[in-house]
C-alpha cells in the first residue's frame, strides 16, 4: 500500500475507498490551501554546471567542485514536491561550489511538475519503502563512485524533501547529518530511536502545514532519546527558503542557510575526533 508518510499535506492523501472530503486536521490543511503553499516563479534559474548520472535504472543530478578531488563529503539533496527540476539542479551546482559532492536524487521517475494538482498526484504516486531505497543506493553511490569516495554523508531535503531527508536518517545508520526544511515529521520514538545522524530541522512559525505543536512533539521526542538534534523556528511561512518560490522570505532564507551552512562544515568537513 502506498505509503501516507510521504503526503506531506497531512491529509492530502485518504485510503481509496472512502469518499469523504479531506478534512484539516489539528491545524493541517487539505489539498487546495496545501498546494496554495507552493506557488513557483517563473525565473529559470542559473545555467547547470553538473550532470544526470544513472543509478540503478534511475536518473539522478550529479555536481561536483570544480576540481574534485576524492574523498570529497557529498550530501544527498531531495526535492520538493514538484520533482528534480532545474531549480533543485542548481542547489546542487551550489553545494559543490561549497566543495561538496551533490547528488540531487529523482523520486518521481522522470515527472517534473508544472502545475500544483501535477505536483500532488505525483508525490501521491510515491511508494515509501521504495523511495527510501533510492536514496540509500544514491548514499552509497557517494561512497563508492571513483569521482567522490565520500568518506562522510549528509542529506539535505525540503517539504517532501524534508520528510524524506528524516525517513533517510531513520533507514541508514551510517548517515553523518541530516538536514530537514518544514518535512513532515516522525513522532514515533521507536522509529526515532534509529536516528543515528545529528539532525537540523528548519520551520516556519507561520507555516499552516506543519503547526508549532508538530515540531515541538518531534523536538521533544529526539531530545528524550538524547539525539544530537536542533530545531530552528523563523516568523516566516512554508517554503520560505525556496529562492523560486513565491513565498521566499530572503531574511529569514539567509538566517536559515548561515546555519545550514555551519552544520554540514561542521559535520562533514572537520577533521574526525578519535
Amino acid at each position: 500500500m502506498r505509503s501516507l508518510l510521504v503526503s506531506l499535506s497531512l491529509t492530502l492523501s485518504l485510503l481509496a475507498q472512502d469518499p469523504t472530503p479531506p478534512k484539516p486536521m489539528h491545524g493541517e490543511l487539505d489539498e487546495k490551501a496545501f498546494a496554495a503553499l507552493h506557488d513557483l516563479k517563473q525565473e529559470a534559474p542559473p545555467a547547470l554546471t553538473g550532470t544526470m548520472v544513472k543509478i540503478g535504472k534511475q536518473k539522478h543530478y550529479l555536481a561536483l567542485p570544480k576540481q574534485p578531488k576524492a574523498p570529497l563529503p557529498a550530501i544527498v539533496i531531495i526535492h520538493e514536491w514538484w520533482g528534480l527540476n532545474d531549480h533543485i539542479k542548481h542547489w546542487a551546482d551550489r553545494m559543490a561550489e561549497q566543495g561538496y559532492a551533490a547528488l540531487a536524487v529523482d523520486l518521481y521517475g522522470g515527472t517534473v511538475a508544472k502545475k500544483p494538482e501535477e505536483a500532488q498526484a505525483a508525490m501521491k504516486q510515491v511508494d515509501q519503502a521504495a523511495a527510501v531505497a533510492t536514496l540509500r543506493a544514491a548514499f552509497d553511490f557517494l561512497g563508492t563512485d571513483p569521482r567522490v569516495l565520500a568518506n562522510k554523508r549528509a542529506c539535505l531535503g525540503w517539504c517532501f524533501g524534508g520528510a524524506m531527508s528524516l525517513q533517510l536518517a531513520i533507514a541508514e545508520p551510517k548517515l553523518d547529518a541530516c538536514v530537514l526544511y518544514y518535512g513532515r515529521l516522525v513522532e514515533d520514538k521507536t522509529e526515532l530511536a534509529k536516528v543515528q545522524a545529528p539532525v537540523l530541522a528548519v520551520f516556519g512559525t507561520r507555516d499552516r502545514s506543519i503547526p508549532d505543536a508538530k515540531v515541538t512533539a518531534f523536538e521533544t521526542a529526539m531530545t528524550e532519546l538524547k539525539k544530537d538534534v536542533k530545531v530552528l523556528r523563523y516568523d516566516a511561512e512554508h517554503a520560505f527558503a525556496n529562492p523560486s518560490g513565491a513565498r521566499y522570505d530572503q531574511k529569514n532564507a539567509a538566517a536559515a542557510w548561515a546555519e545550514v551552512k555551519a552544520f554540514l562544515q561542521r559535520k562533514l568537513t572537520a577533521p574526525a575526533t578519535k
